[in-house]
């Protein structure tokens, strides 16, 4: 089982130094890192884009990337390691790769009229052309693109015309080359080159969708062209604001022929232009950094059905005024969705028609990742420091980045956390020295310099002494000064010192690394400036050093020799070397709780878990894509564990499959003993199992015996379940728990208001966040979009109604040429009656054009429904739950239906019981994309939030979070069916874990234990003594009395109890055999249920699968297979597991068809019985979309 899991994962942003580094397909994009290529695919339940995967097989810089034209699973990349490789997204898998292109590909692209050929180039060519379904065989060059005076930077295949194809140079001019024409080189460079004699490099390229000789093309000085390469000339050059403002990337709209969008270099505004007009139609600032590219999607919207569907681009001349798919009264904005990536690294996607970022990830690193603490006062905030110069500030709680220092640092090697809550940092840098950073204040407000212009290495703030900070760099010095400047030590080493580390224990102990192979040990408290220790044997350079925070003396180093070496200080000797990676070591971690567990990140691109008692790795991952620098552990939750590489992620990961059986001991009632080492000695102890020695378990176990005796095992439940999860979710579930406990006193309102609030308190906190935004941004209020512009005839025409006193056809006319509001404005002199209708039909308009402006007037018509409906086809989830929340409390009225004029509620029972069912129906929304997000525990939060706590419940055990769920429902005591599923299935756990007597334990918790003892007892493998002995515990004869016990019970015909002693027994296989007799007798009556033969299939399922091994056995193996599959698939029907129906219903017909055994039911009947359940199923699908909302199933 992994020790080492991961929960959570910091993406890096996109590299800005290539052109071609984001692109998208049908329902996908991609962007690239450093290292490597992040695809995001649309859900298309949620209709959103989440990460689908992560490619990383390149070693150095990603040059270029494109996706296939045809065929949206295939991915090219090119890279600086001269390597091209072709992937496949859907299977997440190298195809191909071409690992000697005879240089680095600058561009690629592939080439539209041969599947499977790809092109690249690079500096001036010739142009390469590559099938690589043939290998390396099969690459070729292009008979006539070569030969250039200047480099080529871009170039793109003509999509519809075969073989035509532009080249953009870095002297601003193009290259065109179509068959049957002559070639035409460097033409088309701009006139202000020639004027200043300055270079002006193409930086983007895109040929018309639409037709055959037009080109966009952008100069990085020049600006934006549209040319005809058949006729060779400039159809139209667009004007840009000032001379400051340069464009180096554009796209065009599929949606709307004849548009495109720009995006500028030195600030992030993205322009919309139309091919006639030199000057933007619009210009919207998305973001303060500049762009660096984008690409565009079509738009995806919901249908009447409720499912995600493509906008088509429209078949219209490019060159004429710009045509797309509205509604009359809709916005000049086009439907499109625009990959945004930025100069910081950032990557987002835009909706350019609701003027609004989808989905956005900001302030990525966009290079190599050299470290990362926690905060030591708010561990939920997480520093990374990087080669890209900046240091950033992770929320792990939302994965989010909250600061980012103002960077031009040059590189980042190494921070440190001021102690205790002085909310700075200390970084070292390659170049800029050592330098503070005030987190608050935004701004460096130190530097140190004593290292003069050589790169500093390590940075470590004393945790003892906060006065006191230590650095070590290339100039062989390890520098200890005080926060004000001043000089307190310089430690001379013969090399180039690498690592430095503060000891937790001692003050004034440091130990460093070098490059001369050895470790040392300094003393401050001495006026000697040699060190105290010396510590030799690693064969290459010492990069890092790490104190033991449980043992005091011992230290560990990391070595380029690929080993990790543990010395103990007061014996002056190396106790252990740690053999195993296959690379240099950097980071190095001691567990601060386990005293023995120590973590490594190498060069090997793994992270290795260690056991220090003998030197045994006992766990080894593999997520990174590159070199793993840092490794931090959460000051709080000691089994969450952060690391750092050179593929510029950040990943989340958590020990608690280490420390089961001690948070199992916890919901066990086991004595402290048990959990807790009472000395060093007993933590260390060889063999035996973890126990906690750390600081905060033992502040832990204070709290809990300070609690009264009857508060004191639920507070435990709390604060270990706590102390051993990962951040997200558990606090907020735990605040639920508290509420619903009536035990709200003791919640931090600031914490608890920004995750899932219980519902009686949503409506309020929310109505309080309102009034604060009324205060502070009451003068940024606006109007929106502007309306279109309409014909005049139909004005004039509306105007005449006006003056015979026909109000109803004004309104009419004007709601024709979209003047919604100075309809909605004179209805009422109509009638109200009149007014609601034509609400009604302009919300229903808004909402099937996705305009916020449905929200509003859903409202004022009573439609909450479709409010609720809107916000939630929007992903716009936690609001659509505040609707349905304010519903169910009155504060929003329902009124009539929305597809009867006439149709009324017939009083406040019906209100109440449709809000309630539309509260859960959105809390269930909300909870299912959490849980499809890999988030169980803030999934339960949104059932516990609406007081669903069969939900919350589900939520854990699918989520396999059993002790939490147990705690839960311990705390709770609502859902004791549910506790005792997740007790039996930690039970089963413990068994993986060869625990089995805390197993036994908690199955004798159960009411009614003895059939699960028996299961368990029954599936045990070890030998007869260790059977027996476990027999005993549970309460049960030993194996032989357990036979004699069966023959009896056959004799007096007790067919279950019989089965199970002889299951229990020596001889299993006649239980088996009687077992499944037994069941075939009970499945020919014609009233059998599955109820009558699901505890006896239970029992048999959990034979020993070594006992059926023998040939005499391979029949009864068939039939308790094919039994247990039919049974599975009824019970799977009755509880409403649809999506493992079918493989069940395929898997009862392939074994029936194989055995020929006297079974009720044949391979006929079973596709007949499968073929019914998809009708029904199909049927009630129809029911639910037409209805959208089912009475909860069991889960």
């Amino acid at each position: 089982m992994a020790m080492l899991k991961q929960v959570g994962l910091l993406a890096a942003g996109c590299q800005p130094w290539n052109t071609n580094v984001c692109s998208a397909s049908r329902d996908r994009f991609a962007y690239c890192a450093t290292l490597a290529i992040y695809i995001y695919q649309l859900d298309r339940k949620f209709n959103e884009f989440k990460l689908h995967s992560i490619m990383s097989e390149h070693t150095k810089t990603i040059t270029a990337m494109a996706w296939h034209p045809r065929n949206p699973d295939i991915l090219a990349s090119a890279s600086a390691d001269m390597r091209i490789c072709v992937w496949h997204v859907a299977e997440k898998r190298l195809v191909q790769s071409l690992d000697n292109p005879k240089g680095t590909p600058q561009c690629i692209d592939w080439f539209f009229h041969e599947a499977d050929c790809l092109s690249y180039i690079f500096q001036k060519g010739p142009l390469f052309i590559w099938n690589y379904r043939q290998g390396s065989g099969g690459l070729s060059q292009h008979k006539e693109a070569h030969g250039f005076i200047y480099d080529v930077c871009q170039f793109r295949w003509h999509h519809r015309r075969i073989g035509k194809l532009v080249l953009g140079h870095v002297d601003g001019s193009l290259s065109l080359f179509s068959p049957g024409a002559k070639p035409q080189k460097h033409v088309f460079r701009p006139e202000t080159v020639d004027e200043t004699e300055e270079d002006d490099p193409v930086v983007a390229l895109e040929w018309d969708p639409l037709s055959t000789e037009y080109l966009l093309v952008a100069n990085s000085h020049f600006g934006v062209r549209l040319l005809d390469t058949e006729g060779l000339t400039v159809i139209n050059t667009y004007t840009l604001p000032s001379a400051a403002v340069s464009v180096h990337t554009l796209a065009w709209v599929p949606t709307a022929p004849g548009m495109f969008v720009t995006g500028d270099t030195q600030a992030g505004v993205l322009r919309l232009w139309t091919v006639p007009k030199s000057t933007p139609l619009e210009n919207i600032k998305v973001k303060r950094t500049g762009f660096h590219a984008l690409h565009v999607l079509g738009a995806y919207t919901m249908n009447s059905h409720r499912e995600v569907v493509v906008e088509e681009p429209v078949a219209a001349s490019s060159t004429s005024s710009a045509v797309y798919r509205s509604n009359p009264a809709s916005s000049t904005m086009p439907p499109a969705l625009i990959v945004c990536t930025f100069l910081d690294g950032g990557v987002g996607l835009y909706n350019l028609a609701r003027r609004k970022w989808d989905f956005l990830r900001d302030l990525g690193h966009i290079e190599t990742i050299f470290d990362c603490k926690f905060k030591p006062d708010d561990p939920n905030l997480l520093a990374t420091a990087s080669f890209d110069g900046t240091i950033k500030v992770w929320d792990i709680t939302s994965m989010k980045a909250v600061y980012s220092s103002p960077g031009n640092e040059g590189v980042i090697y190494s921070l440190s956390w001021a102690p205790a809550d002085l909310n700075c940092v200390a970084a070292s840098t390659s170049k800029q020295g050592m330098f503070i950073w005030d987190i608050g204040r935004g701004k460096v407000i130190k530097r140190f310099n004593e290292h003069g212009r050589h790169s500093i290495f390590c940075v470590a703030w004393n945790n003892k002494d906060s006065r006191s900070i230590a650095t070590c760099g290339s100039d062989g010095y390890c520098v200890i000064r005080t926060v004000d400047g001043k000089l307190v030590k310089k430690y001379k080493h013969p090399m180039p010192v690498f690592g430095c580390d503060w000891s937790l224990t001692n003050k004034d102990m440091l130990a460093t690394g070098c490059e001369d192979k050895n470790v040392r040990v300094f003393y401050l408290a001495t006026n000697s400036d040699q060190p105290l220790k010396i510590f030799s044997g690693h064969t290459s350079k010492v990069f890092h050093v790490k104190w033991s925070p449980l043992r005091e003396g011992i230290l560990c180093s990391g070595s380029d020799d690929g080993t990790i070496r543990i010395w103990d200080y007061t014996q002056d000797s190396c106790t252990l070397v740690l053999n195993g990676h296959a690379a240099p070591v950097r980071g190095l971690l001691w567990n601060p709780e386990i005293p023995y567990l120590l973590l490594s990140g190498s060069w090997d691109y793994t992270i290795r878990v260690w056991d220090t008692r003998d030197g045994a790795c006992i766990d080894t991952v593999y997520d990174h894509g590159a070199d793993v620098y840092g490794l931090t552990c959460h000051s709080l939750r000691p089994f969450t564990v952060a690391s750092c590489s050179r593929d510029s992620t950040v990943r989340i990961w958590s020990l608690t499959p280490l420390v089961s059986t001690l948070q199992i001991s916890v919901i066990a009632k086991r004595p402290w003993t048990e959990i807790f080492a009472m000395s060093q000695e007993q933590a260390m102890a060889a063999g035996a199992a973890p126990l906690l020695s750390g600081r905060v378990s033992r502040d832990i176990r204070q709290r809990i015996e300070a609690l009264p005796p009857q508060e004191q095992y639920i507070g435990a439940l709390q604060l270990f379940a706590e102390f051993f999860s990962p951040p997200t979710g558990t606090k907020n579930l735990w605040d639920l728990v508290a509420v619903i406990r009536g035990e709200e006193e003791g919640l931090d309102p600031q914490v608890y208001r920004k995750g899932i609030m219980h519902m009686k308190h949503l409506t309020s906190y929310r109505a309080s966040e309102a009034q604060e935004l009324e205060v502070v941004r009451m003068s940024k209020f606006g109007s929106g979009v502007g309306a279109q512009s309409r014909e005049d005839r139909l004005q004039q025409a509306a105007g005449i109604h006006v003056k015979l006193g026909n109000l109803q056809r004004y309104c009419e006319l004007m709601v024709e040429v979209g003047e919604w509001e100075k309809a909605l404005s004179v209805a009422p002199g109509v009638s109200m009656e009149y007014w609601k209708s034509l609400a009604r039909r302009y919300a229903k308009q808004q909402v099937q054009e996705d305009k916020q402006d449905a929200a509003p007037y859903c409202v004022a018509v009573g439609d909450v429904e479709g409010v609720v409906d809107f916000y939630t086809s929007r992903g716009e989830l936690q609001d659509a739950m505040l609707v349905a929340q304010a519903a169910q409390e009155g504060m929003i009225k329902f009124g009539q239906s929305t597809e009867s004029n006439s149709a009324v509620y017939n009083g406040v029972a019906e209100e109440c019981e449709d809000s309630w069912l539309l509260l859960h129906k959105a809390s269930r929304r909300l909870a299912d994309w959490y849980f499809q997000d890999g988030q169980p525990m803030l999934a339960a939060c949104c059932h516990l939030a609406v007081e669903d706590h069969k939900l919350a419940m589900s939520k854990l055990i699918r989520g396999n979070e059993l002790e939490l769920a147990i705690s839960l429902g311990t705390a709770m005591g609502r859902t004791p069916r549910l506790t005792y599923l997740a007790t039996e299935l930690l039970a089963q756990r413990c068994t993986r874990i060869s625990r089995w007597d805390l197993a036994v334990e908690m199955l004798q918790w159960l009411p009614n234990s003895e059939a699960a003892l028996a299961r368990f007892c029954i599936s045990y493998s070890g030998g007869a003594a260790e059977i027996n002995d476990l027999h005993a515990k549970a309460g049960l004869p030993d194996m032989e009395e357990c036979y004699k016990k069966a023959q009896a019970l056959q004799e007096e015909e007790q067919g279950l109890e019989a089965v199970k002693y002889y299951l229990l027994s020596t001889y299993p296989e006649q239980g088996l055999e009687l077992g499944l007799k037994t069941v075939k007798e009970r499945m020919w009556r014609d009233d059998w249920t599955v109820q009558d033969v699901a505890e006896l299939v239970q029992f048999m399922g959990c034979i020993r699968t070594d006992r059926l091994d023998g040939p005499k056995c391979t029949s009864l193996r068939t039939e308790l297979l094919t039994v247990s599959a039919y049974v599975g698939v009824l019970l799977a029907v009755r509880r409403g597991y649809d999506a493992i129906i079918p493989a069940l219903f395929q898997q009862t017909s392939m074994l029936v068809d194989k055995e020929n055994s006297n079974w009720p039911f044949s391979k006929d009947q079973v596709e007949e019985e499968l073929t019914a359940w998809k009708a029904e199923h199909v049927l009630y699908n129809e029911r639910l979309l037409k209805k959208d909302w089912a009475e909860p199933r069991e889960e």
